[in-house]
């Protein structure tokens, strides 16, 4: 069995409908960590039109799960609509009229950027000999992109959770090429907190049987009930507990008894649902990849801390949190804005957690418009 054969749509390859992705070969990337990837490829979307002094380009992030498909319908090669649907387009906070966006898949992704699932220089999948990376080295790639479409400063860069971080390292490691920061529900540096709650997921999907240390693409198998594990780990604390409370109670699943064996509560078969959904979307070693890039996070570190590397950003910083999040509290937001004087602080209300940074999209649309309205 081939890896295209295998059962799951969860990985973009060449070949497949790519949809609205555009391609950027960068060649090779010298990581953090050391070593290097040869040949580095992005997939990238973009909307809008870059000036002609180029200075209206603004950089969009994605989270963990996400890709370069931040706005549109479900199309070929696209199986999902954007992530983040509703800020893009005419009129709308990022408006098209006036910027030129952008949004690439991160190093290590599964949506046609190099990661674990792409094909190393022997033809065979990297699968389990992908090297580790950083979100430094994810914004490295990202820099390289700017500099192939002709980018050198961009107007925004913003993202939330994972796309906070990637946002909030540009600003540190390259602040003269950043003119408005937006970090949204996101951090300086991942928390003792987040990493725990990261730990059994990646012992889920590495313990599954079908796990095969990474190279599960040549077994014709995926790791699916490991990935769906963690999923079901993630997905609750990206919610707070009062919205699941009210949604859910103790209430049973339509025909089911939870009290019987296999029989599940209402909040059980949700957890169920959105496991199977991200199986069907996503790449198990991809996760791995991805989760400990957000651990490795740290603008302070080698940098003197924190406050040293913010220092060195002298462009407009807007942090905002989300006030029930659980996994990224408010008071990480409070303290990038203690640490940076000048950084504009918000604050995103929402029964939904974490996730709020994603629903709440008449909130975030007002901080970007706001954040970015005198930028061209």
């Amino acid at each position: 069995m081939t890896i295209t054969d295998l059962p799951t749509t969860s990985f973009w390859r060449p070949g497949d409908d790519p949809g609205e992705r555009q391609f950027a070969a960068l060649g090779p990337v010298a990581l953090e960590r050391g070593g290097t990837l040869p040949d580095v490829t992005v997939a990238y979307e973009t909307w809008g039109t870059l000036n002609a002094a180029r200075d209206n380009a603004v950089l969009v992030e994605h989270a963990l799960t996400g890709d370069s498909h931040v706005e549109g319908p479900p199309r070929a090669g696209h199986p999902t609509p954007g992530w983040w649907d509703g800020l893009i387009g005419p009129g709308r906070p990022l408006d098209t009229d006036r910027f030129f966006v952008v949004s690439s898949n991160v190093l290590g992704g599964c949506q046609g950027t190099t990661g674990p699932s792409s094909d190393a220089s022997d033809g065979r999948p990297w699968g389990g000999r992908f090297p580790s990376v950083t979100i430094r080295d994810q914004v490295a790639v990202e820099a390289l992109l700017a500099d192939r479409l002709g980018i050198t400063t961009w107007a925004g860069v913003l993202g939330g959770s994972m796309g906070g971080m990637r946002a909030i390292e540009w600003a540190t490691s390259h602040p003269e090429r950043v003119a408005t920061c937006i970090v949204l529900a996101s951090t300086a540096y991942a928390t003792a907190d987040q990493i725990a709650w990261c730990q059994p997921q990646l012992l889920a999907i590495r313990s599954d049987p079908a796990f095969h240390d990474g190279d599960y693409y040549e077994h014709g198998v995926v790791p699916s009930d490991g990935l769906g594990i963690a999923r079901r780990i993630a997905h609750v604390t990206y919610r707070h507990e009062g919205e699941l409370a009210e949604r859910f109670g103790r209430e049973a699943q339509a025909g089911e008894e939870p009290l019987d064996r296999g029989g599940r509560f209402a909040v059980e078969s949700y957890l169920d649902h959105h496991a199977g959904k991200l199986g069907r979307r996503f790449d198990a070693n991809s996760y791995l990849v991805l989760s400990e890039a957000m651990n490795s996070h740290d603008v302070g570190r080698g940098r003197g801390g924190v406050a040293s590397a913010l220092a060195a950003f002298e462009g407009r910083l807007v942090v905002a949190g989300v006030d029930t999040d659980r996994l990224y509290p408010e008071r990480l937001s409070d303290e990038i804005a203690a640490l940076r004087p000048g950084t504009t602080l918000r604050h995103i209300a929402s029964r939904f957690g974490h996730d709020g940074f994603l629903i709440e999209i008449e909130q975030v649309g007002a901080i970007i418009r706001e954040a970015l309205a005198d930028r061209t």
